[in-house]
């Protein structure tokens, strides 16, 4: 085991995803109301963040398949992009109060750092860099030399297509079948088991604790 993988929300972040992403759009709709009534602004975001999920191009980031769908469906102009960026900035912050600390966070991160293994925080990049930074402050895990943070402006494949847990490989120079990918969704992370990956969900009653003792056993 040369590297582990990481989801964010409902692994090392208790919150719920769904919750999050409902107040994010009134909030990122709210600044654009001039242009959008929300519920068309809302209805737009999600097709165009569909699009980013599944026309996965390996020419373009998944923030610019975003952007390449979202502008000419709205016609609004590109250059309101930086009304997300603000959002990211100033707003989404105010979102932590949907989230609470698991407390074995931050144990079971420094303890994937021993050895010398590599960490990823590997959550679906269909946000940029700032709104994951956020998050991790909240689950108090920031402050980490972490090899990779999946996001929107890096990655070009976003879950639960298997070519996103291919090109972390990649980024980190570390083979499938060396990584151990630790989430809390079937769906969106035992794509990491078809490439090759050793996979950890925390499902049946599983827990940050089980998967601290799954890979200290590893390490044995």
């Amino acid at each position: 085991m040369k590297a582990i993988l990481f989801d964010l929300d409902g692994t090392l972040l208790d919150s719920n995803f769904d919750t999050l992403i409902e107040a994010y759009f009134q909030g990122i709709s709210a600044l654009f109301a001039q242009w959008l009534p929300p519920d068309q602004f809302v209805k737009h975001l999600v097709a165009s963040t569909y699009v980013m999920l599944t026309d996965n191009d390996p020419n373009r980031t998944n923030i610019q398949v975003f952007a390449d769908d979202f502008f000419p469906r709205t016609n609004l102009d590109p250059g309101l992009m930086e009304l997300f960026d603000r959002y990211y900035q100033e707003e989404f912050p105010k979102l932590k109060r949907l989230a609470k600390i698991n407390p074995l966070a931050k144990e079971i991160v420094e303890l994937a750092f021993a050895n010398n293994t590599k960490v990823v925080i590997a959550t679906n990049p269909v946000f940029p860099f700032d709104p994951i930074a956020e998050r991790l402050r909240w689950a108090g895990i920031f402050d980490y030399p972490y090899n990779l943070i999946t996001h929107g402006d890096i990655m070009h494949y976003c879950k639960p297509n298997p070519k996103y847990y291919l090109e972390i490989s990649e980024l980190i120079e570390t083979a499938p079948e060396d990584c151990l990918m630790i989430g809390d969704d079937p769906e969106y992370d035992s794509p990491a088991a078809a490439v090759g990956m050793d996979l950890f969900l925390l499902q049946n009653g599983r827990t940050l604790a089980d998967a601290m003792e799954y890979i200290s056993a590893k390490r044995r």
